[in-house]
């Protein structure tokens, strides 16, 4: 399986270039047994400010969120699958990070994940058993990462 990820950081961090999100994206795509042999994912750092705006927009809520995902729908899809894009708050991880007191790295990582996995399908937000599937199978890719040495 090939996949891309088209990395467009808005901010003035210094973040991993996209090897790194495709690395983690195999590991996840490995896991949920993709079977699709090209897949394609936007990937969209932003700041707080930035962030809060398309949050507002397109979810009604004025306030910066770290993960946001938008799903593609595959009919729109020429040759190549793109499943979506997912937009990260670079403030936020930078602080989720320091408050739990990890890596930038892995709170990217970790919220990466997350929007992959809503790209997917899965939705924490519609049952206490959806939840579950999900924040396991988002832990399990997690510690899969960590061990292949793509974070600490």
């Amino acid at each position: 399986m090939e996949i891309s990820v088209l990395l467009d950081n808005k901010t003035d961090e210094d973040l991993f270039s996209g090897d790194f999100f495709e690395d983690i994206s195999k590991i996840l795509f490995d896991n949920v047994k993709a079977e699709n042999d090209f897949i394609e994912i936007s990937l969209l750092i932003l700041d707080d400010a930035k962030i809060r705006e398309i949050n507002r927009l397109y979810r009604g809520i004025d306030k910066p969120t770290d993960v946001l995902s938008f799903p593609m729908n595959p009919e729109e899809s020429a040759a190549k699958y793109m499943i979506g894009d997912v937009v990260i708050s670079a403030d936020k991880a930078k602080k989720q990070a320091e408050d739990a007191d990890i890596s930038f790295e892995r709170e990217l990582a970790y919220l990466y994940i997350h929007g992959l996995l809503h790209l997917l399908g899965y939705d924490h937000e519609l049952s206490e058993a959806e939840e579950k599937i999900m924040f396991d199978l988002q832990e399990n890719i997690l510690t899969q990462v960590i061990e292949a040495g793509i974070c600490t």
